[in-house]
């Protein structure tokens, strides 16, 4: 009997394994297959557009929705969502086209496709927003290839959510008998990470001037890289039809280095690059276009018609995912006269046939060339489109001209207090200074029971206080930015009056202190400084002493140190990782007026990596200047009235947005004070924000992660307000829901009358498995109390508690405490990056989330520490 039992129960938790299958890895794909439409029955392929290759691996298929060109030289595009939410990276491409009919085909990558028809003709160009080229294929040119290990990142927060197919008919005469295409190519994707991450990197000239008739035209253009190493893998050019040869290197110690080289005219797909080239900080990348005014009698410019030109040398590269950047740019020409020693086959023609030349341009001069839509849609409004440059981003170049580059931004968001923040009730002295450390966690700066006030300095800046001796308390402490809960403090006994602060790379603390003039390098555990530059107590101008130092910052990519010099010195200084002296620049601001370069106290840096700057708050000219971090020079300044008088902090996360705080209005002033959101490209404020508890007194420092969460110290009111971003659509649809309980717009209604019904099915869904799950349950129990019921009362006491035991094992196994449990939360989250959200927390065991609480990561599970002790109050 025993044996039937054992034998009955676990047939019972097959079958609950087998009800488990109806969440099958494939279910992840059902929204997109709820929208996708299969293949028509003329087409070869697939009509399954997802296929699972197990729990992490994927293909796409992505295809022509069975099209039929009408005339030659047709582009055509078709956009597929990605099908799923969390982070995925595309890591090879099977291409289905035939050179009978295609001439190339390019596949981009976006998050707002340009049309969302079936498909639509490429006119309309290709995507709304920025996009990448991923692949690309081209009659009689190699296909794209990624390396081993190599993949682009889609999804998730920062990846793009859209394929976009982009496919170019050449000679349609293979269409005379109607039949239907469905080129395309399939995508092998994985959710497991890469350890290197592909990325696209354009040099292109914006200033080009091509004179009518001269035979022989140069366009240059160089730029230093400034970041960690990438290794080259394939390049693709790219002109109109006047370009003859384009040529690309690597310059390094004044060695030219062929990336590629190839003639625009041929087939412009990615072509391998024919010898491993990688490149490293402070090498310099090249490229010239070679072009002839030949044939035309007006001047001939750079733009995004057939009668423009363009000269583009696309790079695609790979690194190291830690490092990773997906896209970069290069529009300048940094050094002119190097390019007096560019090798001579720069400068060589590469001869091209004219039957290629016909099938590249077509039969007409009205031809579109297929580099440039967006262009034309959001400037000009032209008639002739040049749809690949946009795929890749150089047409918001061209509008930019030479403006820094900067990603397009999504501005549909709104900054607003997170209410459920627990930071306003700590106990901190006057807070300085705000920074996020690698782990994301806030760390605060503050002056414990020493104020900064009008006995602190004599008329030379010296400190006046020091029988007080060093700060007693804690003065850097590290919170979890989710509850504010304390995890780790230091900075003991070290500091008379903090101010500037900032976190490197590896974790270490940067602090400056005005009462010291000195600046100091923190290890996160260490008692002592690592690194100290200044004299203590001792004011100065030179290259060894500071006066009242506000800010620090740490280039990520060089080490070199940036320190903004102060409150009685107006200028920015340059350091070696070392603590050498490199450079200063920056000068006193002249009566009534502010120049570039000119500071009345530079308060607070943002380093913005990605463009090799460094931003500054000019506080007391109530302005931001931007400079180069290689040489100082000044790029822009950012003002707004807005602003005020006063500008504190500013803060920068990539993707292109800067956040800012100014200062209380003077009396009589109109400007209040707030945190500002804006377009690092444009300068243009994008949102603002003020707390919903208390008030700003004097935000004296701002720091945000790249998820727009934003921390605002301030140092009046010693308290650390959290905002977070929410969607303007979600904010004004709570808001309308307050003002008008019931919609009168049919339309809305017949909406809400669709979600009711899509709730009602999923409600149906929900317990048809709910029941298939219970059952086995329950058949378990009745067949237990049948057993117990049975059981002859000849085994006594100790039998009976020996079948409890037993059952209660058992049943802890059901309730989820062994590996098969019915445990959906853990499914999901052991595909890495997928949200719990939306899942009750069943068990943990043996999925990634355990393993990242146990290893001490940022979960409100863990224990915390205790919370700080209250500060003596301050004089």
């Amino acid at each position: 009997m025993a044996g039937f039992v054992s034998n009955l129960l676990i047939l019972l938790l097959l079958f609950q394994n087998i009800c488990l299958g109806f969440r099958s890895p494939l279910s992840v794909f059902k929204r997109y297959k709820d929208i996708s439409t299969s293949l028509p029955n003329e087409c070869l392929g697939s009509d399954q557009p997802v296929i699972s290759f197990g729990l992490s691996d994927f293909a796409l298929d992505i295809r022509m929705p069975a099209v039929t060109p009408k005339q030659s030289d047709t582009y055509l595009c078709m956009s597929v969502p990605l099908p799923v939410d969390d982070e995925a990276y595309v890591v090879d491409f099977k291409p289905h086209a035939s050179m009978d009919t295609v001439h190339h085909m390019l596949l981009f990558g976006c998050n707002e496709p340009s049309s969302t028809e079936n498909y639509w003709d490429c006119d309309e160009g290709t995507c709304k927003d920025k996009s990448n080229i991923l692949y690309a294929w081209a009659r009689n040119a190699p296909p794209t290839r990624l390396p081993k290990g190599v993949g682009f990142r889609v999804g998730g927060e920062t990846g793009s959510r859209y394929f976009v197919l982009q496919v170019h008919y050449g000679d349609v005469s293979a269409f005379r008998d109607k039949h239907k295409d469905c080129s395309g190519v399939t995508l092998h994707l994985t959710h497991q990470k890469q350890p290197l991450i592909a990325g696209m990197y354009l040099l292109m000239s914006v200033n080009t001037v091509i004179p009518p008739g001269k035979k022989v035209v140069d366009a240059d253009i160089a730029c230093h890289y400034k970041r960690s190493p990438m290794h080259l893998f394939a390049y693709r050019v790219h002109t109109h039809r006047l370009g003859k040869v384009v040529s690309g290197y690597r310059v390094r110690n004044g060695q030219w280095t062929l990336i590629g080289r190839q003639s625009p005219q041929l087939p412009q797909a990615f072509y391998p690059v024919k010898y491993p080239v990688d490149v490293s900080y402070d090498d310099i990348l090249a490229a010239r276009c070679v072009f002839s005014g030949e044939g035309r009698t007006t001047e001939t410019h750079i733009g995004g018609t057939a009668n423009d030109e363009m000269c583009n040398f696309y790079i695609m590269y790979y690194m190291e995912a830690k490092h990773a950047v997906s896209y970069m740019t290069c529009t300048q020409n940094t050094n002119p006269e190097m390019f007096r020693n560019i090798p001579q086959e720069a400068n060589i023609p590469i001869p091209v046939k004219s039957d290629v030349m016909k099938m590249m341009h077509g039969h007409h001069e009205e031809t579109k060339d297929s580099d440039t839509s967006s262009l034309l849609q959001q400037d000009k409004k032209e008639e002739i489109l040049d749809q690949e440059t946009k795929g890749s981003d150089a047409s918001y170049l061209l509008q930019q001209a030479k403006k820094e580059e900067a990603e397009i931004l999504d501005q549909d968001f709104h900054i607003e207090e997170a209410v459920e923040w627990t930071g306003l009730d700590l106990k901190l002295g006057q807070v300085s200074g705000l920074a996020l450390d690698p782990e994301n966690n806030l760390v605060v700066f503050h002056r414990g029971d020493h104020v900064w006030d009008e006995n602190s300095f004599d008329s030379k800046f010296v400190y006046q206080q020091r029988g007080l001796g060093p700060i007693e308390q804690d003065t850097i402490i590290v919170l979890n930015p989710s509850n504010a809960e304390l995890l780790h403090s230091t900075g003991k006994s070290l500091f008379y009056l903090p101010h500037g602060l900032s976190v490197d790379k590896n974790g270490n603390y940067w602090v400056t202190d005005v009462a010291l003039h000195q600046v100091f390098k923190l290890g996160a555990k260490d008692k002592e400084p690592l690194l100290t530059l200044g004299v203590p107590l001792q004011p100065g101008s030179d290259k060894n002493h500071f006066c009242q130092p506000t800010d620090v910052a740490v280039d990520p990519v060089t080490g070199s140190i940036y320190v903004s010099d102060g409150y009685c010195n107006s200028r920015i200084v340059q350091f070696s990782p070392s603590g050498l002296y490199v450079m200063q620049w920056g000068e006193e601001t002249s009566l009534g007026r502010s120049g570039p370069g000119q500071f009345s106290i530079p308060h607070s840096l943002a380093l913005i990596p990605d463009l090799s700057q460094l931003c500054v708050a000019d506080r007391e000219n109530g302005r931001i200047q931007c400079f180069r971090l290689e040489t100082g020079e000044f790029t822009r300044e950012i003002k707004h009235k807005a602003f005020g008088r006063e500008l504190f902090a500013v803060s920068y996360i990539p993707g292109g947005l800067l956040f800012a705080v100014n200062g209380m209005p003077y009396p009589g002033e109109a400007e209040s004070v707030q945190g500002f959101v804006m377009n690092f490209s444009t300068g243009e404020i994008i949102d603002t924000f003020i707390p919903l508890r208390k008030s700003f007194e004097m935000p004296h420092d701002i720091v945000a992660s790249e998820d727009r969460t934003v921390f605002v110290g301030d140092v009046h009111a010693k308290a650390v307000w959290k905002f977070a971003s929410v969607e303007k659509s979600e904010a004004i649809a709570e808001a309308r829901l307050k003002n008008e309980p019931e919609s009168r717009d049919p339309l809305k209604n017949m909406d809400k009358q669709h979600l009711v019904q899509q709730a009602s099915s999923t409600g149906v869904s929900f317990v048809l498995i709910t029941t298939l799950l219970i059952i086995p349950v329950v058949i378990l129990l009745v067949i237990l109390v049948f057993i117990r019921w049975r059981k002859p009362t000849v085994y006594g006491a100790d039998g009976e508690r020996k079948l409890d035991s037993s059952s209660g094992r058992i049943l802890g196994r059901l309730r989820g405490k062994g590996g098969g449990g019915i445990n959906l939360g853990n499914f999901f989250a052991s595909h890495k990056g997928y949200s719990r959200k939306g899942f009750d927390r069943l068990s943990t065991e043996g999925s990634d989330q355990e393993k990242d609480e146990e290893d001490g990561t940022d979960s409100e599970e863990e224990c915390s520490a205790s919370p700080l002790p209250p500060a003596p109050s301050s004089s």
